[in-house]
């Protein structure tokens, strides 16, 4: 019986099918007990009908939202049945079995008890002999391997949040009347309070604040200016009206900062547009002699457009395998570069064309085997020219006479101003440390808590904002007349690491006997009308190692000096 039950259990049928199948079963065991038994006469007593309720009792009724487990439905299968259809004989002849049932209900899964937690005490001897010398000598080799520098590197690119760690007290960013009013006044007047003989508040919480100030052009509040791709910046429409007033104002301002950095009255300054950002620095700067102006990232249809401007312009950080070098030292693209002569560069290259033409016909090849050679040529060079584009590598460096053509051309450009995505038909943000014609100051936002880290209490003050590479030399020169030790976390924006990385090089690549001419000592003198502080101009016009560097993190310890990393 069991197996014919299994085996009807396997396949799925309906239920007309099955309550056919259930009577023709029935039909079959009542002949065969019949033929079997036909001469028995079979009476049921009372006793048997005792015990038959009893085994119906005994069997306790199956939960139907139990899960069924596969050792349950062995114990199932294997064990004797309880009730065969109607036969009674069969319910009479077969013990009830309860002990089996019982097992089966008794196996649905239950969680264990929860272990108890154990809290043993803390054994620091313990603790301490789990740190093997190994970590002494790894931290002894960190702190060989870690150079300190008398001078803080200066970091070109932009930063949104810098925070400044120290065991003892930091300047206060809830400011006092006096204190807020003599950094504004200090900051728009190009005040040094240190050396002023006036009125103004010379204590650290204002000259902290005077370094959190900047200008800005142009300025929405409503808009995220920087970085010009935020979420915050998306469904945002811009009428025709609008987009024409916005754009004549910003020309107006771009001119007259431009011309401010032409007569060495502005340092630096930045635009920074949808697809690129540009760092306009004045002569002296870096080192350089001549205005010169970073650009970054580029793509091949901006230098293809910057040729056909006649724009000539160099690629600091390509390798030299894909450029020329020219006499004075500067790198300029192998391909395509305007320069002086280039007439020349192209009839040679007319020639080498030829003489390959010539040689391949020597060998007996048509002229759509030449033509597919060529084009493959053409399109592995076309390849090789777009491998870098959008990346670190392809930021160009334009400098001298060619500042102003790149002036004018993106004065005129229509791709300036975007017309599609993201703050379309707005200009793109110019940034500067002193004021520039139509532009509005902005400052950052400061916060100061308390932090415990390591088991030590660490006093802390964060800038969130636009920082300029001249906030962070300040901060710290100021901290260090009264700090011992502190440390500073920044985070950079990423489309701007590229203006560190190539002022690295070209401020490395500075020979000594440049560094010892009196040019560095007047391009100094030229900019001491800038705005800025001795001291802030000593660090963005110094050359050679360590003058520029992309920095994370910079610690400072009163005798060795500035490490960064």
């Amino acid at each position: 019986m069991a197996s014919t039950n299994s085996n009807t259990s396997l396949s799925w049928k309906k239920p007309d099918e099955l309550i056919r199948l259930h009577r023709l079963q029935q039909k079959k065991k009542q002949l065969t007990a019949r033929l079997n038994n036909n001469k028995a006469n079979i009476e049921i007593t009372p006793n048997d009908k005792e015990k038959l309720l009893e085994a119906v009792i005994a069997q306790k009724r199956k939960n139907p939202f139990a899960k069924s487990s596969e050792t349950s439905k062995k114990l199932k299968s294997n064990g004797p049945e309880l009730i065969d259809d109607d036969s009674v004989l069969s319910l009479i002849t077969t013990p009830p079995v309860t002990k089996q049932v019982e097992t089966v209900v008794k196996e649905t899964p239950q969680r264990s008890p929860p272990a108890k937690l154990t809290l043993k005490p803390f054994d620091p001897k313990a603790f301490s002999e789990l740190f093997s010398k190994e970590s002494h000598e790894d931290d002894s080799e960190i702190v060989e391997q870690q150079k300190f520098t008398k001078n803080l590197p200066v970091d070109w690119s932009l930063k949104t949040r810098a925070r400044f760690f120290c065991e003892t007290d930091m300047p206060a960013t809830k400011l006092k009347t006096s204190q807020e009013a003599s950094g504004l006044t200090g900051f728009v007047r190009c005040i040094d309070t240190r050396n002023s003989s006036g009125g103004l508040d010379i204590s650290p919480a204002a000259r902290l604040n005077q370094a959190t100030y900047y200008w800005q052009h142009p300025h929405l509040p409503w808009l995220t200016m920087f970085p010009r791709n935020s979420k915050d910046n998306n469904g945002i429409h811009i009428g025709e009206r609008e987009r024409k007033s916005l754009a004549v104002d910003w020309s107006d301002s771009f001119r007259g900062l431009f011309q401010l950095l032409r007569a060495r009255q502005c340092p630096y300054f930045y635009l920074c547009a949808n697809s690129f950002t540009i760092l306009f620095r004045a002569a002296g700067i870096g080192g350089r002699v001549e205005t010169h102006a970073l650009m970054a990232p580029t793509s091949k249809g901006m230098r293809s457009s910057l040729r056909q401007e006649g724009i000539e312009f160099s690629l600091p950080l390509k390798k030299d395998s894909g450029l020329n070098k020219s006499a004075d030292g500067s790198f300029n693209e192998g391909k395509g570069e305007a320069s002086a002569d280039g007439t020349e560069n192209n009839v040679a290259e007319d020639a080498v064309d030829d003489e390959d033409e010539e040689w391949f016909e020597s060998l007996g090849m048509d002229e759509k085997e030449m033509q597919k050679i060529n084009n493959a040529h053409a399109r592995q060079l076309q390849y090789k020219d777009m491998a870098d584009d959008f990346s670190d590598i392809s930021v160009a460096l334009i400098e001298g006479v060619e500042c102003q053509a790149f002036f004018n051309f993106l004065l005129n450009a229509k791709s300036t101003i975007t017309s599609v995505g993201r703050l379309a038909g707005v200009p793109p943000t110019l940034l500067a440390p002193i004021a520039f014609p139509k532009a509005t100051i902005q400052n950052l936002s400061s916060r100061s808590n308390k932090v415990r880290m390591d088991g030590v209490d660490y006093f802390s003050v964060e800038f969130k904002g636009i920082v300029l590479p001249t906030v962070l030399p300040y901060a710290c020169s100021l901290l260090c007349e009264s700090k011992e030790t502190f440390s500073v976390t920044m985070a950079s924006n990423t489309s701007t690491l590229a203006f560190s990385k190539a002022s690295a090089k070209l401020t490395e690549s500075v020979k000594k006997e440049d560094e010892a001419s009196g040019e560095q000592v007047f391009g100094k003198e030229n900019l001491s009308d800038c705005g800025l502080h001795t001291e802030l101009l000593d660090s963005l016009c110094r050359t050679g190692e360590n003058s520029v560097g992309l920095m994370e993190r910079v610690c400072f310890k009163k005798g060795f000096g500035y490490a960064w990393s």
